[in-house]
């Protein structure tokens, strides 16, 4: 048995005690120790209170930064997000439902969908006002898309997946259900403005950047990008504020001779990493 530091002593006879022998008298002397360690109060460690609204500890709430009332938005959004952004401390999924009415950002969780499993989401992906953003050789140009839709005429559903860009190619690979919609792309020239996160590209957008530009030419109402990035922005200064550093996309770091890590053996990634360098148009998958 372990020593135990205040214990020990009681669990060894005392001179005019009972013999080494008698076990029974040991068992209950065994009984009294770990009884008395059981009633020994237990120390839970509290968790910071959190804000309902924005889900950042009260302390350092984001609300100030978020619109006063949900921004009024025709389309409805679908964020299918990786099970290992949840326990992301730093997520931008919760400030972006934060900002839209109730039932118009839909979050899912999940690595595999099914018809059987997802069948709500499933009848999403079938309806032919659905968009996918998701950057490729078939994606279709965002702003050209809606260039020929009469303002207002349709109520567009987009499905966005959250994760790193290794997860999110993995999940649209592997999911037969997201290539059911038709399938669009940002090609708005914005550095993301979520700086305490490493980016792939100088062009890669969080989720919520992603989420703000495609509402903002859906709804055709460029002040919808402008209310949605506040609170990232005001997130990344407060975390800078407090020792965060800033993240440069590996693009950059790459052209500036930066990059301090081993480079990959594998010939897939050698070429990706070499995209990053020149490849301008897309984020690379």
């Amino acid at each position: 048995m372990a020593n135990v530091p205040g214990v020990c002593s009681s669990v060894i006879p005392e001179e005019n005690g009972p013999e080494r022998g008698d076990s029974s008298s040991m068992e209950d002397g065994l009984g009294d120790v770990f009884g008395d360690l059981a009633a020994l109060p237990v120390e839970v460690g509290e968790r910071r209170p959190t804000c309902l609204r924005c889900r950042r500890p009260q302390k350092v709430c984001l609300c100030p930064f978020l619109p006063p009332q949900p921004l009024e938005v025709s389309t409805c959004l679908y964020v299918v997000q990786h099970p290992a952004e949840e326990s992301r401390v730093l997520r931008t999924v919760p400030l972006l439902a934060a900002c839209l009415p109730q039932g118009k950002c839909n979050v899912i969780i999940g690595r595999r969908f099914s018809e059987e499993k997802h069948p709500e989401l499933a009848a999403v992906c079938r309806d032919s006002r659905t968009l996918i953003l998701y950057p490729g050789p078939k994606s279709q140009n965002l702003e050209e898309l809606v260039q020929y839709q009469d303002v207002g005429t349709v109520k567009h559903n987009v499905i966005i997946i959250d994760g790193t860009w290794s997860q999110a190619k993995n999940m649209f690979l592997k999911n037969t259900l997201f290539h059911l919609p038709k399938q669009v792309q940002l090609n708005r020239t914005l550095s993301s403005q979520y700086v305490i996160r490493t980016q792939p590209s100088n062009i890669c957008l969080s989720t919520l950047e992603c989420a703000a530009v495609a509402l903002s030419i859906l709804e055709q109402n460029d002040n919808i990008q402008e209310v949605l990035l506040r609170p990232l922005k005001a997130l990344c200064s407060f975390q800078l504020q407090h020792g965060a550093q800033i993240h440069h996309s590996k693009e950059h770091l790459l052209k500036n001779g930066m990059y301090d890590k081993p480079m990959p053996k594998n010939k897939r990634k050698i070429k990706r990493m070499e995209k990053l360098v020149t490849d301008h148009n897309i984020c690379p998958r």
